[in-house]
């Protein structure tokens, strides 16, 4: 039962991840014809293109792509409870996808930015994900930069921002636990 239990919480998650970066792509403006983002849109397509003809997007927040994620979260739970508990729980279910939701948009934030900083020790700066990348993690870095010190060119800002991420976390992890 555990491997099921790994294979349900993995399809889910890896694809709600996709769909956050999806969200976030368009939430920064990167670059659509980029081919990591261009991998990303047609993943999501599927899903996300019907519902856009029902839920309007509200300026540079497209709503339909935030809602299929939050479904998604949800539906991990109650999936989850279909196959390994007596009972289904929808109430609960939908404040657990609401946690579950921000959670793993941290989360990836997190790995985005570590994921960039690994690939700027080997990479060129040519490398098409790196700028993607560098597009989403701009607007978290710059305004640290801007407070920090120049360390003769060595970058903290990433390690600073990785820090507040797993401080921010740690403390939405105590205020959740306190529910």
């Amino acid at each position: 039962m555990e491997a099921i239990h790994f294979l349900i919480n993995t399809a889910f998650t890896l694809y709600l991840m996709v769909v956050l970066l999806r969200f976030w792509l368009q939430l920064v403006r990167a670059d659509f014809y980029n081919p990591f983002s261009q991998f990303i849109v047609k993943v999501t397509n599927p899903i996300v293109l019907p519902l856009r003809r029902i839920i309007p997007s509200l300026g540079k927040l497209d709503t339909a792509t935030l809602v299929i994620a939050y479904l998604l979260a949800t539906a991990k739970f109650i999936v989850l409870q279909l196959v390994f508990a007596s009972s289904v729980q929808i109430g609960p279910s939908f404040i657990l996808g609401g946690l579950l939701l921000i959670k793993e948009a941290l989360n990836l934030v997190f790995w985005v930015l570590l994921i960039r900083a690994i690939m700027s020790w080997f990479s060129q700066g040519r490398n098409p994900m790196e700028y993607v990348f560098q597009q989403l993690t701009e607007p978290f870095l710059a305004p640290i930069r801007r407070v920090l010190p120049p360390m003769g060119g060595l970058d903290l800002s990433v390690l600073i921002a990785l820090i507040a991420l797993k401080f921010l976390e740690i403390l939405l992890g105590g205020w959740f636990r306190g529910l």
